[in-house]
C-alpha cells in the first residue's frame, strides 16, 4: 500500500476526489495519485496528492487538460485542492448522472468517463444505500 494512503484517504473522507465514489463498497483501497503528474511538472507533495478510484485514476492518467464538450475549448481538469466539487459538478438524484456545471466540470466528466454504464449502475446502488453523494 502507498505509504501516503492513510493521510490522503482521511483527508478525502475515503471517497474518490473526482467522482465521489465511496471507498467502503470496494474490496480494496483507492489509489493515491498525483493531481498534476510529476512527468508534467507536478510536485511529489501533499498538496498534489488525491485519492482516486481505479476508474478515475486510469482515465485521468497523465492528463491535466481536457476538452469541454459544450464550448470545444481545452481547459484544465478538476483540481481537488483548488476546486470545490459542488461548484463544478452536480449529481442527479434519480439517474446518478454527474453533470459538469462549468467547462472544467464538463471536461473532467468527459475525460474521466464518469457516466459510463457501469459507473451509473453502481452510483444508483450507492444512492439506494445512502452512500452517495
Amino acid at each position: 500500500m502507498n505509504p501516503r494512503y492513510p493521510k490522503v484517504a482521511l483527508r478525502a473522507g475515503h471517497r474518490c476526489e473526482y467522482c465521489c465514489a465511496p471507498e467502503a463498497v470496494f474490496n480494496f483501497p483507492f489509489e493515491v495519485e498525483h493531481i498534476i503528474p510529476v512527468s508534467r511538472g507536478g510536485a511529489d507533495a501533499d498538496a498534489n496528492w488525491a485519492l482516486a478510484c481505479r476508474s478515475c485514476n486510469l482515465r485521468k492518467a497523465a492528463h491535466i487538460n481536457g476538452t469541454d464538450p459544450e464550448s470545444r475549448t481545452v481547459v484544465r481538469l478538476f483540481h481537488p485542492r483548488k476546486d470545490r466539487w459542488e461548484e463544478r459538478f452536480r449529481a442527479d438524484a434519480e439517474s446518478g448522472e454527474i453533470s459538469g456545471l462549468t467547462a472544467i466540470g464538463r471536461a473532467t466528466t468527459d475525460q474521466l468517463n464518469m457516466n459510463s454504464k457501469a459507473q451509473l449502475s453502481a452510483r444508483r446502488y450507492w444512492m439506494c444505500l445512502e452512500l452517495f453523494p
